[in-house]
């Protein structure tokens, strides 16, 4: 038997439909909380900011429109969530991505995707998942949280732009700057690059 779409889902919620609303939630909730727990970097606040997103979603479920997808919608209310929590923390950083790198013209376009996916699919052993962890949270969270909506969610850039309200130039300019950055940090890490200063505060982008 086939599983029912979103959208079924979502009216037959809208309706008071208690189990369906729960399937929804069951659908969707490792994605939400995998994603937040990349950008909030501990367990116990990608907790709470996952259950504080689903009371969201509960108490606007019937203002819901779903002119876009209701994966789209929670995205977004997740996000949304994890930045208010960040900056309330006064976790927001700024990184001076480009000076860091220098920008080698020697990486460009397929290079720099390369390695972004050599690197992820290189996840395998705890070690390399804190390390991971440890480059992301160097990132400020507007390229913390494209880079890994689009390279790690497998989010499209017209989605990200979507749930993040940006133009697309805007979602390719952080995502080119968030690789350049991990790959630079990442081959430190392994071994495969000179030492390096480390971020620097600045105009972010």
């Amino acid at each position: 038997m086939s599983r029912p779409e979103d959208s079924a889902l979502v009216t037959r919620a809208k309706a008071g439909d208690q189990a369906a609303f729960t399937e929804l939630v069951e659908r969707h909730q490792a994605r939400v909380y995998n994603h937040v727990l990349r950008m909030m970097g501990n367990r116990q606040d990608a907790e709470e900011v996952l259950q504080d997103t689903f009371v969201q979603v509960y108490r606007n479920l019937a203002s819901f429109e779903e002119r876009s997808r209701f994966s789209t919608w929670v995205y977004r209310i997740a996000t949304n969530e994890a930045l208010m929590r960040l900056r309330k923390a006064h976790r927001k950083r700024e990184v001076f991505v480009d000076d860091h790198l220098g920008l080698d013209s020697r990486w460009h376009g397929d290079q720099i995707r390369g390695f972004a996916r050599s690197a992820l699919d290189e996840v395998v052993d705890r070690e390399t998942v804190r390390l991971l962890m440890k480059v992301l949270a160097e990132l400020p969270e507007e390229h913390r949280v494209v880079f890994t909506m689009r390279d790690i969610d497998g989010l499209t850039n017209a989605e990200v732009a979507e749930i993040l309200d940006l133009s697309i130039a805007a979602v390719k300019s952080r995502l080119h700057r968030s690789r350049l950055y991990l790959r630079d940090r990442l081959s430190l890490l392994y071994g495969q690059g000179e030492a390096s200063e480390g971020p620097r505060e600045g105009t972010k982008q």
